[in-house]
């Protein structure tokens, strides 16, 4: 019986520095937009304050009249600066992420010959190496086994054993 292991909530030791790329990313984001929207506050608050202090004739009965707009805005570039982040840190995971796809279905129809290549700054190219060196030894243990067969005579190996022969043949290494 298999023992399952529990997944923690928070596992920072595994992959850290791809772990540590994404969280300046997303604390960058909420940062910044957090500093805009308190810089926000503080001049609509501090101009609502002064005209309501020289102009006797404004009525405010509640903080949150005069602030309903403040945090609106503080809320807008928040979300536009979130929307930004949703839209741009995905395309450095997707795009590596859909590399990788198109080459291990190359893999699939049996090219044993892929090499998965990311560029200089692509995220992934952990995950590429590990896949690459999994394809090398792949293809140095069916190479290896091509040429086992080639000392075989064929008229001795059954039907099953000699389309097996010929699917080995198909693929490219």
């Amino acid at each position: 019986m298999m023992k399952q292991h529990k997944r923690k909530i928070l596992n920072t030791g595994v992959k850290k520095e791809f772990q540590r790329w994404l969280l300046i990313r997303i604390a960058g984001a909420v940062v910044v937009s957090g500093v805009i929207a308190a810089i926000v506050l503080y001049f609509y608050s501090r101009q609502e304050i002064g005209e309501s202090f020289y102009t006797a004739h404004i009525t405010v009965r509640r903080v949150s009249d005069l602030l309903l707009p403040v945090i609106l805005a503080g809320s807008a570039v928040s979300l536009i600066s979130g929307m930004l982040l949703a839209v741009f840190l995905p395309q450095k995971i997707a795009g590596p992420l859909y590399r990788i796809e198109q080459e291990l279905d190359r893999l699939g129809k049996g090219d044993l010959t892929v090499q998965i290549i990311l560029r200089k700054d692509d995220t992934l190219k952990d995950f590429a190496s590990v896949v690459n060196l999994n394809i090398d030894e792949l293809h140095d243990k069916i190479k290896d086994i091509k040429t086992g067969l080639d000392d075989i005579d064929p008229a001795a190996l059954s039907p099953d054993q000699q389309h097996a022969i010929e699917l080995l043949a198909k693929l490219k290494v």
